[in-house]
């Protein structure tokens, strides 16, 4: 492994997941080129966060920060790690928990607060199709929550403008931050995606946030896992879901990782509406 200095540094990794050692806390990854690091290879690295294992599996396709760093036990390991394909569907398939969501089945009832300070329920949301997402506010990713909110920002203005949809579709963005994102400075990131000129309201796509006990309950059943950084304490490590929900409250799509652009989802939509 070619370790220029001491310094820490940080590359985007891209590969495929060839075997788990949860037990020592390595997976053996078949990762593409790294420009300016090193050639495309196979090898283990070192997973600090925990809550990866419960999901990291043999074929599954991932992103992650390749963090290299003289000075640490592990002098180079991955972190930010997001799950972008599930393994290849003729590997056995794996286990259902019963506790997320799956397609047909109902939504919980949840009760949140949004960008204007008032709460909501999903009852609201009764008779639209909707997609839900999650997202921190302070991430500073553009792979990761940059990229959701520019997504969902961008259909929002589509769907605003759509005489057929505008009434029929609703999006919400959930943070799993609520220590620090209130709903006033959830309004001002709202507005840095949308737009502040005057005209633009919140009332297609909705930011929201709750207790971090509301929150949790709400990101397991969508099967989102996230954990504060032990090294950075202001950042969180996060996979990606993003689901739309029928007008009858049902799962009809479960969208993992990053890969899927704005139209990808107003077709899902689209879908959920008949």
């Amino acid at each position: 492994m070619p370790l220029a200095s001491a310094e820490v540094k940080r590359y985007d990794l891209k590969g495929k997941v060839i075997s788990v050692d949860r037990a020592n806390k390595k997976a053996k990854i078949d990762h593409e080129n790294i420009p300016g690091f090193m050639e495309a290879m196979t090898m283990d690295f070192p997973i600090h966060e925990d809550w990866i294992w419960d999901d990291l599996q043999p074929g599954s396709e991932i992103r992650a920060e390749l963090v290299v760093d003289n000075s640490a036990k592990d002098p180079y390991y991955l972190e930010k790690i997001g799950i972008v394909a599930l393994p290849n569907p003729n590997q056995p398939p794996v286990p259902v928990n019963e506790k997320f969501a799956q397609i047909g089945k109902d939504v919980p009832e949840f009760a949140l607060t949004n960008q204007d300070g008032k709460r909501f329920t999903l009852k609201d949301y009764r008779g639209k199709a909707l997609a839900i997402t999650f997202i921190y506010r302070e991430c500073p990713l553009p792979e990761y929550c940059i990229k959701m909110s520019s997504n969902f920002s961008d259909l929002a203005s589509d769907i605003a403008v759509n005489e057929e949809f505008q009434d029929k579709m609703r999006l919400l963005s959930i943070s799993f931050d609520p220590a620090r994102d209130t709903p006033e400075k959830l309004k001002q990131y709202g507005l840095g995606y949308l737009g502040n000129d005057g005209k633009t309201d919140f009332t297609v796509w909705q930011l929201a946030v709750g207790s971090d006990k509301e929150v949790r309950s709400i990101a397991d059943f969508f099967g989102l896992q996230y954990e504060i950084d032990p090294n950075e304490k202001t950042q969180i490590n996060h996979s990606l879901v993003t689901a739309v929900i029928a007008p009858d409250g049902k799962v009809t799509k479960i969208m993992k990782g990053n890969e899927w652009k704005p139209d990808d989802l107003m077709r899902e939509l689209k879908a959920a509406l008949n």
